[in-house]
C-alpha cells in the first residue's frame, strides 16, 4: 500500500533534514510531554528481558532504543535504525554514554539484517511516514525470530467526538509552533496531512493480517490520539 504523499520525490527526507535539530524540544511542545508517557507505554506493553534483541526502525533521536535500555539493564547489542543521516548523528550524540546501539541508516522498507534476528521490531510515530505500508510491515515479519512480536506507535483517529473537535482544532497550531519554535513551518503542515491521511485502527490490522502476523491487536492511548498496535510472528 503505497502512500501518496510520502512518496513525492525528496518529501519526508526534506522535512526530517530540516527539524531534526529542534526535533525532541518540538516532540514535548506538540504533545505537551505526553510522547514520553506513550513510549513508556510501549516498552510496558513490550515487557522486554535483558537477553532480548531489539530492532527499533524510524527511530528518530533513539528514544525508545534508551528506554528500552534502561528498562532491562541489557548489554545485548540493539540496532536503531533510521533512513535520516542528520537525526541519525542526532541520536549518536544524545545517546554517546550508551555503548550497545548498533545505529543504521536504511528506510523501513529495506533493512540490511537476516531473517529471524529479532524478538521485538518497534517502529513510533514512523510507519505513517513510510512510502509504503505494506513493504514495511512484510520486512517487520521478515526480520523478526518466530515468535517476536511487531509493536507500532503512532498516530491513529480519535473515538470521541468532542476529543476530536479540540484536537482538529489543536492541530492547526502546530505549524504555528513549529515556525516559532524551528523557524520552520511547512514540515509541520505535512506532519498534519499524513496523520489525516494515516489508515485507521482497523485498516491496519487488517494490513498486519496480510502481512502474516497473528494474534492482532491495538491499544488505544489518549482517547485514539495515538494508538499501541501489536502482532506476532509465529
Amino acid at each position: 500500500m503505497q502512500q501518496n504523499l510520502q512518496n513525492k520525490k525528496g518529501l519526508v527526507q526534506s522535512v526530517f533534514d530540516r527539524v531534526y535539530g529542534k526535533y525532541d524540544l518540538m516532540n514535548d511542545f506538540m504533545s505537551l510531554g505526553v510522547h514520553r508517557i506513550w513510549k513508556k507505554n510501549l516498552i510496558n506493553m513490550m515487557n522486554p528481558t535483558s537477553k532480548s534483541k531489539l530492532i527499533d526502525v524510524a527511530c528518530g533521536t533513539g528514544d525508545i532504543g534508551k528506554l528500552f535500555l534502561d528498562n532491562t539493564k541489557s548489554d545485548v547489542i540493539i540496532s536503531l535504525v533510521d533512513p535520516n543521516e542528520s537525526m541519525i548523528n542526532k541520536g549518536k550524540e544524545k545517546l554517546n554514554n550508551y555503548k550497545n546501539i548498533n545505529w543504521v541508516i536504511a528506510p523501513a522498507e529495506k533493512l540490511p539484517f537476516p531473517k529471524n534476528t529479532f524478538d521485538f521490531y518497534t517502529i513510533s510515530f514512523g510507519l505513517r511516514n513510510t512510502k509504503n505500508i505494506e513493504h514495511s510491515l512484510s520486512e517487520a515479519f521478515r526480520v523478526l525470530k518466530p515468535g517476536g512480536r511487531f509493536l507500532c506507535l503512532e498516530f491513529s483517529k480519535i473515538q470521541n467526538s468532542n476529543l476530536e473537535f479540540i484536537y482538529k482544532n489543536y492541530s492547526k497550531l502546530i505549524p504555528l509552533i513549529g515556525g516559532l519554535v524551528v523557524g520552520e513551518k511547512e514540515p509541520y503542515e505535512y506532519l498534519i496531512k499524513s496523520i489525516r491521511n494515516f489508515v485507521n485502527q482497523e485498516e491496519l490490522i487488517s494490513l498486519m493480517m496480510k502481512n502474516n502476523f497473528k494474534k492482532c491487536s491495538y491499544r488505544n492511548l489518549s482517547g485514539g490520539i495515538v494508538c499501541i498496535h501489536s502482532g506476532w510472528k509465529f
